[in-house]
């Protein structure tokens, strides 16, 4: 009977470090943090960092996994991708969850100070988040978005849509609040329901009008293969 107490010990105590780590890399960044300092404040001994992630640069992968995942979870993306559905719809669905969170964290602001940090100098750790979270988050972006374009997967527009969808999101992270309210009149981001919409509205023309020229090219070169068939 006491086993999964230790189990459930155990996880509570790696959460608490994660959560411990997180605050401390988004303010000292991973250069100037240490594990010492990481232990105090999860209220643990240094050895538990290594016991649950090998040393600080397993915890530091680890905290970029955790944040990545709290920005946008891969299995709610999968499951509504793989949902039937208008794609658009979906897409909408998407921008109204991410906005909000990007612009109001939770209770603990650190996995966006994190992730801005290591947009702007990426670690030793970049490859491994890389790998976990963002290129399977991107496969299935790109399948959302050729599906709205009505065009294969590997189509050029496709990346370049993506990316205009997925740049004023990273923006965000990088220009914090402190940053926005220099650049902007902060009440431009005091709804952030607001905000999202505007970003699907303003998404959603620029996805229109992309497939609108997809869909004219497509009828230009039709059209020009049957008239060079006519005799």
């Amino acid at each position: 009977m006491a086993r999964p107490g230790r189990r459930e010990d155990g996880a509570a105590t790696r959460q608490t470090i994660l959560d411990a780590a997180g605050e401390v890399f988004a303010a000292k960044g991973f250069g100037q943090a240490t594990g010492k300092e990481i232990a105090e404040r999860a209220g643990t001994n240094s050895a538990a960092v290594n016991y649950y992630f090998g040393g600080i640069d397993g915890l530091y992968a680890e905290v970029l996994i955790e944040a990545h995942h709290r920005l946008l979870d891969y299995d709610l993306l999968k499951a509504m991708a793989d949902a039937p559905g208008d794609p658009r719809q979906k897409l909408a669905q998407l921008l109204a969850g991410v906005f909000p969170a990007v612009l109001t964290p939770a209770a603990s602001p650190w996995p966006l100070r994190v992730l801005g940090r290591e947009m702007v100098t990426p670690s030793t750790a970049f490859p491994t988040l890389l790998e976990r979270e963002i290129l399977p988050k991107k496969q299935l972006m790109i399948g959302l978005v050729a599906a709205i374009l009505g065009v294969p997967a590997d189509h050029p527009a496709v990346p370049r849509c993506a990316l205009a969808i997925m740049a004023p999101i990273a923006l965000l992270v990088l220009a914090g609040p402190n940053v926005r309210a220099q650049l902007v009149p902060p009440a431009a981001f005091d709804d952030p329901a607001a905000v999202a919409r505007h970003f699907q509205t303003f998404i959603a023309a620029g996805m229109a009008a992309v497939a609108a020229d997809l869909a004219q090219d497509k009828d230009s070169i039709k059209t020009a293969g049957e008239n060079r068939m006519e005799p």
